[in-house]
C-alpha cells in the first residue's frame, strides 16, 4: 500500500480554521496518511505578505499542534528565492522516495490560473491534484485555457482509488464543507480591532496579539 500524502502550500496569512478543517476533511475523504503544510517563503504570484515567513510558520505549528495527521514542512523557508511548488514537489519526491502518492490540495480559483505557475507543465509529473472549490467561487470551465482544458480532459478522475494506484499524474475533485472564512477578512478585523475569536484556533490568536502582529 503506497503511503498518500496531502501537500497544502499557501502564505497562511494567518492560519485559520478553513484551511484546517479543509485538510482534515480531505484526510478522511481520500485517505491521507499525512497532510504537509507548506508556508510560501517568498510567494511568485502575490505581494511578499507582511508577517514574516518565520511567523507565519510559527503559527502553522500552533495550529497543528494537537493533531497527529497534520505536519509543518519548512523547506520553502530554506530556500532561496521564489517558492516554486515545482521545486518543493521535486524535493519531497527526493525526500518520500517513487512510492508516496503526493496530493497537491489546490483551490478550484487557483486552478483557472495554475498556466501562469513556474513549470506548471510538469507538475504532475510528481504529484496528484485534489481540486477544492471554494466557497462563492463557482468552476467555470469555459474560464480554463484551451492548455488547462486539455490538461483537465486528460487527467481527470472521478475515483478516489486512483490516487493510490500511482503516485501521480491524476487531477480529482473533492467536495468538502464550505467554511466562508477567510485570511483576508481576519486581517481587516485585527487591523480595526474587531474579535477574530472562533475564526482560527485560540493559540493562534494569542501568539498574534503577544507579537503585536497585524496591527
Amino acid at each position: 500500500m503506497k503511503k498518500c500524502i496531502g501537500i497544502l502550500g499557501g502564505t497562511f496569512n494567518p492560519i485559520h480554521f478553513g484551511h484546517l478543517r479543509m485538510a482534515q476533511e480531505l484526510a478522511d475523504a481520500l485517505g491521507f496518511d499525512e497532510v504537509r503544510f507548506i508556508p510560501s517563503a517568498n510567494p511568485p504570484h502575490r505581494t511578499t505578505p507582511e508577517v514574516s515567513a518565520e511567523h507565519r510558520a510559527a503559527m502553522v505549528q500552533l495550529a497543528i499542534a494537537d493533531n497527529p495527521l497534520f505536519k509543518l514542512d519548512m523547506r520553502e523557508l530554506a530556500r532561496m528565492g521564489a517558492s516554486y511548488m515545482i521545486d518543493t514537489l521535486i524535493s519531497l519526491r527526493e525526500e518520500l522516495g517513487e512510492y508516496a502518492a503526493l496530493c497537491l490540495i489546490m483551490g478550484s480559483d487557483a486552478f483557472v490560473k495554475l498556466d501562469t505557475w513556474h513549470h506548471w507543465q510538469e507538475l504532475l509529473d510528481y504529484c496528484h491534484i485534489i481540486l477544492v472549490q471554494r466557497p462563492n467561487f463557482a468552476p467555470d470551465q469555459t474560464r480554463l485555457s484551451a492548455e488547462l482544458t486539455a490538461l483537465l480532459h486528460d487527467h481527470y478522475t472521478e475515483n478516489p482509488d486512483d490516487l493510490t494506484e500511482k503516485t501521480n499524474g491524476y487531477i480529482h475533485m473533492q467536495k468538502i464543507t464550505p467554511l466562508e472564512i477567510s485570511a483576508t477578512r481576519i486581517r481587516e478585523r485585527l487591523k480595526t480591532g474587531h474579535s477574530v475569536r472562533y475564526l482560527m484556533p485560540e493559540n493562534v490568536i494569542a501568539y498574534i496579539t503577544t507579537h503585536k502582529l497585524y496591527g
